[in-house]
């Protein structure tokens, strides 16, 4: 009796190569979330695969989330919804990654984790195991393969770590941020802002975008009235100076724009329980940067440039860098 077969046979195509890719990730120990469809998918995108190309054939193409939405649009039928793109993202691509099968920007290591140009490339050792799907001994291979991964992991993890930004806090705490993005002025920040205009203050916080909370003195905060939502976007940098019971709550503007009104009313929100006053900066790499914002900065703010660091810029107000209480 002859098997009734799905009509189309595209359709049929595509089904039996999203079961191959499953199986494939399956043997390359992925658990479930990431044998799913959509994990498969996204895996046969980043293997550069149509429905009608072979294992043999596979390429291996640099591709942002945008763009493996679009090759499984166009090539597989599937139309993902723009919001899916982050589930991509957080529930396969970084899975991808740490299991040693995906690599993050090949291209350029230093480029932000939260970067619109990030992209995604099938790890070269992966990619030539893949190939060999079919063949007769391919499950020994991928045994082999197995094997060689946590050295081929360790050996990513080295050259990111030698990527990253080392700093020093006040206290003598030496912490290394990602590269790119706004750590590249938390560093003058810490250095030149702290230095000069937070003496005497404890860091409390420091956010990378890598590893969310860098430096995340949470009881210090609690202490202070202060309890974080996961949810809330922190500011860049948090200094707590305790001989005047302030929090200086400070934005590294080069990536997430400065302290302006709408910024400024979401900040005192998410530190309205806070039992010190709340001081806003907002930090740019120089006045040249700040001056396509100057519009923006809201009232009651200070300003620092990292090209003239010996300097505040005041924006109104009736004291000159401290809290203001309108209660």
């Amino acid at each position: 009796m002859t098997t009734p077969q799905p009509e189309g046979s595209a359709q049929k195509s595509i089904a039996e190569q999203v079961f191959e890719a499953q199986r494939i990730l399956r043997l390359l120990n992925f658990d479930d979330e990431r044998c799913n469809e959509r994990s498969a998918l996204t895996f046969l995108a980043l293997m550069g695969m149509t429905p009608d190309v072979a294992w043999v054939d596979a390429e291996r193409p640099l591709l942002r989330t945008v763009e493996i939405m679009d090759w499984l649009r166009t090539r597989y039928d599937k139309d993902y919804k723009p919001n899916s793109r982050e589930t991509i993202r957080r529930f396969t691509l970084h899975q991808f990654i740490d299991g040693g099968l995906v690599v993050l920007n090949p291209d350029d290591p230093k480029r932000p984790v939260n970067s619109p140009k990030n992209c995604y490339q099938i790890e070269k050792e992966a990619f030539d195991l893949i190939q060999r799907t079919g063949d007769a001994d391919f499950e020994d291979q991928v045994a082999a393969y197995l094997a060689r991964v946590p050295g081929l992991r360790a050996k990513y993890a080295m050259e990111r770590d030698l990527l990253r930004i080392p700093v020093t806090l006040p206290d003598g705490t030496e912490v290394r941020l990602s590269p790119g993005g706004q750590n590249e002025l938390i560093v003058p920040i810490i250095k030149d802002f702290c230095e000069r205009f937070t003496p005497g203050g404890k860091i409390l916080y420091i956010g990378d975008a890598d590893e969310k909370w860098s430096i995340f003195q949470e009881r210090a905060l609690a202490d202070l009235g202060v309890t974080i939502d996961s949810h809330g976007k922190m500011p860049d940098v948090i200094v707590h100076l305790p001989d005047r019971n302030w929090l200086v709550l400070i934005e590294a503007a080069s990536s997430h724009g400065p302290v302006d009104s709408k910024r400024h009313g979401e900040l005192k929100n998410l530190f309205q329980a806070a039992t010190a006053g709340l001081v806003f900066i907002s930090c740019f790499p120089s006045r040249a940067d700040l001056r396509q914002y100057l519009k923006d900065i809201a009232w009651e703010t200070d300003v620092w440039c990292a090209d003239n660091p010996t300097h505040l810029i005041h924006f109104n107000g009736e004291r000159f860098l401290g809290p203001y209480d309108h209660s």
